[in-house]
């Protein structure tokens, strides 16, 4: 099934079961008011919304049209939102290009960083930016959601926590990040709001696209109306989604309502080695940090800028008929 949350000026926004083609929708206040009442108390109220579901495929219940200009995202804010790296291949390319060494950890241990869950931007907010030298980027990548998960999980059992699966730009600030990762404390100004798609669906919703805890289709990545990344998500992952679960619950308990990230979804070449833009015929970047390390590589400095107001960017999934799954993330950068 498909949910999503209509702003509705309240804080947690308005729960609603969307439709399969995500024309229409309706409200299903009566069974869970909001996305995170509803993965409280998943067991009990997953089935109903499936009912629900059900009814409006059939056209058996009243709806109303669905605008996703409307909808805040999923959870428009969270108990836990903590992004990984399930593609090494992005981690390998920033290393390369300023001369550092790949650790052999990384291969086997996630890396993980907590970001600040308590907003998120809706699927069509501006990004807003302070400042040019900030160095703005967009992430592209996969997100779960989960039930209550144990401490300890393995990654086997973790599969069975994810509830939902959405997409994610997770904002960074790429010219505040190396000063910060300087201090040796982590992500935290470099990291603003993130936004996620404007609806998420159900692992089943997926079919045969969900495999192994990864969503094996295209991350399509516009910029300012041209294609930038189709990077194939299902593929070059070093962690699945559930691995990085397991990694997120390996010392305490997920509440219910915890987000994951993927990390920036990211492919090598078809000789094993840096990807080429999609205007090249290659499958292109799902961030600019990633072309500009390519570019560092190969002449010594990047040469694309980052992101500054005015430029926007689009991200979403479709499936093997050219619908759109998600919805679509369509943000635009503005000076603040």
């Amino acid at each position: 099934m498909k949910l999503a949350t209509l702003n509705d000026g309240t804080r947690d926004g308005k729960l609603v079961v969307v439709s399969k083609d995500l024309t229409r929708c309706c409200a299903a206040g009566y069974i869970a008011p909001t996305m995170q009442a509803a993965l409280d108390n998943w067991e009990q109220v997953a089935p109903k919304l499936e009912v629900l579901y059900t009814d409006i495929e059939h056209q058996a219940v009243p709806c109303e049209r669905f605008h996703e200009r409307d909808a805040h995202s999923p959870l428009p804010r969270a108990y836990q939102w903590a992004d990984g790296s399930a593609y090494i291949n992005h981690v390998e390319l920033v290393r390369q290009a300023r001369g550092a060494e790949m650790p052999d950890s990384f291969y086997h241990d996630p890396l993980m960083y907590q970001g600040g869950s308590d907003t998120f931007l809706p699927p069509r907010a501006d990004i807003p930016l302070g400042d040019v030298a900030w160095g703005c980027d967009m992430e592209g990548e996969v997100a779960v959601i989960t039930d209550d998960v144990q401490m300890g999980v393995s990654a086997e059992d973790a599969a069975a926590h994810i509830k939902l699966v959405m997409l994610v730009n997770d904002v960074s600030l790429r010219g505040l990040i190396p000063g910060e990762l300087a201090k040796g404390f982590g992500f935290f100004q470099s990291k603003p709001s993130s936004a996620f798609s404007p609806v998420a669906v159900t692992p089943d919703e997926l079919g045969d696209a969900w495999k192994d805890s990864l969503v094996h289709l295209p991350l399509m990545v516009d910029y300012n109306g041209e294609a930038f990344g189709r990077a194939e998500a299902g593929v070059d992952a070093t962690f699945s989604l559930a691995a990085l679960v397991a990694h997120a619950a390996k010392t305490r308990a997920l509440g219910a309502g915890a987000i994951i990230g993927s990390g920036t979804v990211s492919n090598k070449g078809k000789d094993g080695g840096p990807g080429k833009p999609v205007a090249e015929g290659g499958l292109g970047y799902s961030c600019i940090a990633e072309i500009r390390m390519i570019e560092t590589i190969a002449s010594g400095e990047a040469s694309t800028r980052f992101m500054q107001p005015g430029d926007s960017v689009k991200i979403e999934m479709r499936d093997d008929d050219n619908h759109s799954i998600f919805g679509s993330i369509e943000q635009t950068v503005v000076a603040v």
